[in-house]
């Protein structure tokens, strides 16, 4: 039974999730009430025993996923913009001295990836890469059963590959990354901006223009087909670079976002490689899919069959 934890910019959750990918227990806080370390240390260790409690059972490790940069096999947080009196302190020891029990840590979207491959769209892969469409783009690489890193074992930022370099300026310093073109956040902008020279007044969220879309509003239409064909370039890109067995795609956008659209994308720029082998899924474990990794993040680790035992 492994104690998860999620640490985001909104809310650090915890809970417990069995061998199955099952949470048993669920517990949150409002990340604002962890902006000091330890402070949000006291919130983790209470929820984690709250939670153990409810599930009736003992913690046997503890797998945590976070926003942002972390460095996987110290246990150390990195430059997290949301908790910036996190840097350098190390979740991974002060919880495994706690609970006298083994603990782990990934960025959240390796950890998402490490979920859906075991326990969920992905069982059964062998290669699988994992994205979330939200307010940002986030993703996950997993090939040969390994976690994907890069150099000093990295986290690839899957979000920040330029799809057009005449794009809006991204936070990172580019101009028009994935996340600064296919984001809900990107596709609200540009229909607020578009919409506002015919005097609608009135700003739009993307789950809105999406509905607008259905009803006939042909501005939203031109934004939801502009949606699609950004995200299916970001999409074609990496089936391009990997060649994975399956993509998975999560997050609010994919909740209205069509696969078959994005396919359509797809078939016109991947002829050189086998692309109809890469299968895309939407994400199939739900609200709980962060806890979910989390956990998954100890067994990858230290579980019996762990694919990274460092």
């Amino acid at each position: 039974m492994i104690g998860a934890v999620d640490i985001g910019g909104t809310k650090i959750a915890a809970g417990m999730v069995d061998d199955n990918g099952r949470v048993l227990s669920r517990l949150e806080t409002p990340t604002t009430a962890c902006a000091v370390y330890s402070d949000g240390l006291v919130h983790i260790i209470r929820m984690l025993r709250e939670a153990a409690r409810i599930a009736s059972t003992e913690l046997s490790g503890i797998g945590i996923g976070s926003t942002g940069w972390v460095y996987p096999f110290t246990g150390e947080i990195g430059d997290v913009d949301f908790l910036p009196g996190w840097k350098g302190r190390n979740p991974v020891k002060d919880l495994s001295r706690e609970f006298s029990v083994q603990a782990a840590l990934e960025n959240d979207g390796d950890a998402s990836v490490l979920g859906e491959a075991a326990w969920g769209a992905g069982k059964g892969k062998s290669s699988l890469i994992y994205i979330t469409v939200g307010t940002g783009i986030g993703g996950g690489i997993f090939l040969d059963g390994h976690l994907y890193r890069g150099a000093d074992r990295a986290h690839p930022e899957v979000g920040h590959h330029v799809i057009d370099a005449s794009g809006p300026q991204c936070t990172c310093g580019f101009r028009g990354c994935w996340e600064a073109l296919a984001t809900g956040t990107a596709m609200a902008a540009w229909f607020n901006s578009e919409a506002a020279t015919a005097d609608v007044g009135k700003t739009f969220t993307a789950k809105e223009i999406f509905q607008l879309a259905k009803s006939g509003d042909a501005l939203a239409q031109r934004a939801v087909a502009r949606e699609h064909r950004y995200l299916g370039l970001g999409v074609a890109n990496l089936i391009n670079l990997f060649m994975p067995e399956m993509i998975v795609l999560g997050g609010s956008i994919m909740q209205s976002a069509q696969l078959d659209d994005l396919g359509k994308i797809v078939a016109q720029g991947c002829r050189f490689v086998p692309y109809k082998l890469t299968q895309l899924a939407h994400a199939s474990l739900g609200a709980d899919a962060n806890l979910i990794g989390a956990a998954r993040v100890w067994h990858h680790r230290f579980g019996q069959n762990a694919s990274e035992n460092f």
